[in-house]
């Protein structure tokens, strides 16, 4: 994908600001059309991605809880944008395991790449991937999140096949997304139900679960792989 939709949509739930349409992509019915936006500035979008603001309704320690990590897992964070969930990740699992940032938008992997380096993080890679397959090695991974990006991504059910296949066996992707009636996230029309999420896995041969949380809008729905 040219426009790397996920950090697009990002940017626009975050900002809550307009983006321009390019009539010439368009990512399926699930998602906006096309959106153009310039990430080479990527201090700008850090400040906002990373806000401390954005504590207190992401919830990113409850998150983590729930993920049930142990030390040496594989963990990888799907459109990890500016790396937020880095940090929590790494805490989540003692230093011990590795971490994979993984987004479509080169800029956003150099900034992730960038703030390894100077944090001195040694189980952290940061790696850019297409925007229609999470590009892991099948059996490899414990945990994949994916943190107010599904709606984005194009083909899910095929998406999530692939999802299943780099799961190693009792792992789990979650998915992190805005409810209906969040004051955040994009326009309703394009928000999906926890309902539709679990069809999606379920298609995949994923054991679905609607999880009990208490973020204020969002909600988190896990796969597992028996």
């Amino acid at each position: 994908m040219k426009h790397g939709f996920w950090l697009i949509a990002m940017a626009c739930t975050l900002a809550l600001t307009g983006c321009k349409k390019d009539k010439k992509h368009h990512y399926g019915p699930h998602h906006h059309s096309g959106m153009t936006h310039d990430f080479s500035d990527t201090k700008k979008f850090a400040k906002m991605f990373d806000n401390p603001k954005r504590n207190a309704w992401q919830k990113p320690q409850e998150v983590v809880r729930l993920l049930e990590l142990k030390p040496g897992m594989h963990v990888a964070d799907i459109g990890a944008g500016t790396g937020y969930f880095l940090p929590h990740l790494i805490k989540g699992l003692s230093g011990k395991g590795m971490v994979y940032g993984l987004d479509v938008n080169k800029h956003m992997v150099k900034h992730m790449q960038d703030r390894i380096k100077k944090a001195g993080w040694k189980n952290v890679v940061a790696r850019k991937i297409p925007g229609d397959t999470p590009d892991l090695k099948d059996g490899s991974i414990d945990r994949i999140i994916i943190v107010n990006t599904w709606h984005h991504i194009p083909k899910r059910v095929a998406y999530s096949k692939k999802l299943h296949a780099a799961l190693r066996k009792n792992g789990a992707v979650y998915v992190i997304d805005f409810t209906k009636d969040s004051k955040h996230g994009p326009s309703k029309k394009h928000r999906l139900s926890p309902e539709l999420v679990v069809k999606e896995l379920k298609a995949a041969g994923l054991k679905t679960t609607i999880m009990k949380e208490t973020l204020p809008n969002q909600y988190i729905v896990r796969g597992s792989k028996s």
